[in-house]
Order: structure tokens, then C-alpha cells, then sequence
């Protein structure tokens, strides 16, 4: 009997919809799939150690290239699933020409009507080092703004009861994410480019493991395009059925 294909991905609902997809494929070829999540870092070191075959996914060069450059000569690059990129947002009934920038947090009305905690996810998370660095790197911490990783309850919770009160709020954020599926979310402009660039979802395989997987199957993976906007449907219907 074929051994089970073992799909990896970072423990976050957006990662697990996009695993999804692959083991789906995996599985029309006669493959029997097995999933492995954990946090960011070692979800890295238990694909370099052989503990997963594919991984979904990895977001290359601002957000993940830190944990795959040590074993980056034991994986072949598969395919761009999506094209992720990190943003800092606020609802869009924040007037734009009241705060269209992350300066403009330090100016009125932003002053005296906006959260100063910018809750974030996992501290492994690229957003979430970005977010630490941008609170000093703007000079926000000056105005009792302050940076917080947490759960993704902690952060998309708290977004979402911010918007039912009508709050002003800064969420660390990133496109694809369910969110985005459910409410408008207007990107702040950040000038330093602190937030990295548009990354690369790269679905990853293991050298080695390439033998066990159908040829078929692996040409199919090469040309697997989730999209963002698709990501992000994905992952609220993810997050739906399991309520």
C-alpha cells in the first residue's frame, strides 16, 4: 500500500484552506493525505526535518525566507498558489482624508478617536514583526499606541467587535484572510515599507519525497492557482462550518 502524502502548513485557518486544496488534488490521484500543522517556526523545522513531504505554504522573500533558507536545498519549488502581501487596515467608515496613512495616526481626529492596542496574531507571524517594528519606527509608541501578539481569536475577534461598536481600529492584516470576504478594509499607506512586499505563496515538496507521489499528480500541483480573493472565500466557508 502507497504511503500517505504528508501536506504541511502553518497552524492559521487561511493555510489550512489552502492545504485543503492540495490534499483535494493529491487525493483525485489515489493518494490517501495526511495534514500536519504548527506554528510558524516550527512548522519550517518539521518540513527540514522529513516530517512533511508538501508544504502549503511557504511566503517568500519577506515573510518565511528566515525559516526555509536552512533547507532550502532539500525542497523544489512547486507552484505560486496565491500572491500574499501584509497590510496595516482600518474600516472603511474611518474617513480616508482623516487617517489615509500610518502618519496620520499621530494627528487629529486619529488622536482622540483611535484604539492605541494594535492586536496582532502569533509573535512568529511576518506581520507581527513588522508590526513591533513599525510602532517605533513611526514613533507611535509616543502616542500610547502599542503592539500585541495574540490568537487569531485574540486579533480577528477583537476587529470584529470594533467594527459592530463602529470604534476606530488598526488591524495587523494581510491579504488573503476571511475578513476581506466579510468587510471592507482600507489599507493604511506606509511609506517606509516596513510591511515587506508582495510575497510568493510557494506550495513546497521535499526532494526526497517526490518518488512516492504521482507524476500526474505533481504536474497537476505545478499548475495549482488559488488566488487571493478565492483564498479568502475559502478560508470564511473554513471557518463557517466549523462554528
Amino acid at each position: 500500500m502507497a504511503e500517505p502524502i504528508r501536506i504541511g502548513y502553518i497552524d492559521l485557518s487561511f493555510h489550512q484552506a489552502s492545504a485543503l486544496e492540495v490534499g483535494r488534488i493529491l487525493q483525485t490521484f489515489g493518494h490517501e493525505v495526511i495534514y500536519n500543522a504548527a506554528p510558524h517556526e516550527a512548522a519550517f523545522e518539521r518540513l527540514g526535518r522529513g516530517e512533511s513531504d508538501i508544504f502549503a505554504s511557504a511566503w517568500l522573500p519577506s515573510s518565511h525566507e528566515v525559516y526555509l533558507a536552512p533547507m532550502l536545498d532539500a525542497v523544489d519549488k512547486l507552484s505560486v498558489i496565491y500572491k500574499p502581501y501584509c497590510i496595516w487596515g482600518v474600516p472603511d467608515y474611518v474617513p480616508e482624508e482623516a487617517v489615509s496613512g500610518v502618519e496620520d495616526l499621530l494627528k487629529a481626529p486619529a488622536l482622540s478617536r483611535m484604539e492605541r492596542l494594535i492586536q496582532g496574531i502569533n509573535p512568529g507571524a511576518g506581520i507581527s514583526r513588522f508590526s513591533a517594528q513599525m510602532i517605533k519606527a513611526y514613533g507611535l509608541d509616543s502616542a500610547g499606541y502599542y503592539f500585541e501578539p495574540g490568537t487569531e481569536s485574540d486579533c480577528f475577534g477583537r476587529y470584529e467587535q470594533a467594527v459592530a461598536a463602529k470604534k476606530w481600529v488598526v488591524i495587523p492584516l494581510w491579504h488573503p484572510q476571511f475578513l476581506h470576504n466579510r468587510y471592507a478594509i482600507r489599507a493604511l499607506k506606509e511609506p517606509k515599507g516596513l510591511l515587506g512586499v508582495q510575497d510568493e505563496a510557494t506550495l513546497l515538496v521535499r526532494k526526497a519525497a517526490q518518488k512516492k507521489i504521482n507524476p500526474a499528480a505533481l504536474a497537476a500541483l505545478s499548475s495549482l492557482y488559488i488566488g487571493n480573493a478565492r483564498l479568502s472565500a475559502l478560508e470564511d466557508d473554513l471557518r463557517k462550518s466549523a462554528a
